[in-house]
């Protein structure tokens, strides 16, 4: 059994709607951030929130368009014209908005009875890879777990590369990669493990044979079973070392 519901997170730039799941239990559960792709808010994110919750932790998904009003997208209908207002949702964000953003779920989750106090774990498929590696570094003594599945953007040329923070990073990182991802140029994973190479940060970068870009998502062509049970795992993983055995 869960407890769930349909949140309001106040903000600086309004009011951001979420979905919240946790164990009904009613003993508070370590906080896990998800951070949703491109596609945007939707129920099968909820249902990838509702399995994080079932696994002990609270889980707060945050719909990161609502700059934007309110913006729903029916995959099954999907098409160039969907597709090319997905990219300009997505490209309407910006690392600082979502670090701001951040720091507002942050003080939500502390007003969260259901939600333990102290250290917190993210995760974020494609757009937002680059998103869970800098709020990782902007909130360094409070996100202590970090994965990025397919992430995009998490290496590029501008000023606020989120690899460039990689230095300020206290978490634990898990990054997972496609075999085959056009929106992952080639330099893309050695420089990433090579960045991390240079600095004390536990973390593991883990390319999937025989996948492609979105391989998690149950309702979509890309999805492979195998791969996605595996990133499920390390992630459960690491979120148990991270944010539930400090306790012991």
């Amino acid at each position: 059994m869960l407890w769930e519901k349909e949140v309001e997170i106040c903000t600086r730039a309004g009011v951001m709607q979420g979905f919240a799941a946790a164990p009904a239990d009613g003993a508070p559960a370590p906080a896990i951030i998800f951070y949703m792709d491109a596609p945007g808010y939707r129920e099968e994110l909820r249902n990838m929130a509702r399995r994080i919750a079932k696994a002990g932790y609270f889980c707060i998904l945050p719909d990161m368009y609502y700059r934007m009003g309110t913006l729903r997208f029916n995959l099954l209908q999907r098409n160039e014209d969907m597709t090319r207002v997905i990219f300009a949702a997505m490209d309407h964000l910006s690392n600082a908005m979502v670090v701001e953003d951040t720091s507002c779920i942050l003080s939500w989750l502390d007003g969260q009875g259901l939600a333990k106090a102290g250290p917190v774990g993210c995760v974020g498929h494609c757009m937002s890879g680059r998103y869970i590696t800098t709020v990782a570094a902007k909130f360094p003594t409070r996100i202590k777990a970090a994965g990025s599945l397919y992430g995009v953007g998490i290496i590029t040329d501008h000023a606020d590369s989120p690899h460039l923070l990689l230095p300020e990073i206290q978490a634990e990182l898990y990054y997972a990669f496609a075999e085959v991802d056009q929106h992952v140029p080639e330099n893309i994973i050695p420089d990433l493990k090579d960045a991390l190479a240079k600095t004390k940060i536990k973390y593991s970068v883990e390319v999937y044979k025989n996948t492609q870009h979105g391989f998690c998502f149950p309702e979509r062509s890309a999805y492979a079973p195998e791969a996605a049970e595996a990133t499920w795992a390390r992630l459960f993983e690491m979120w148990e070392r991270q944010l539930k055995q400090p306790d012991k």
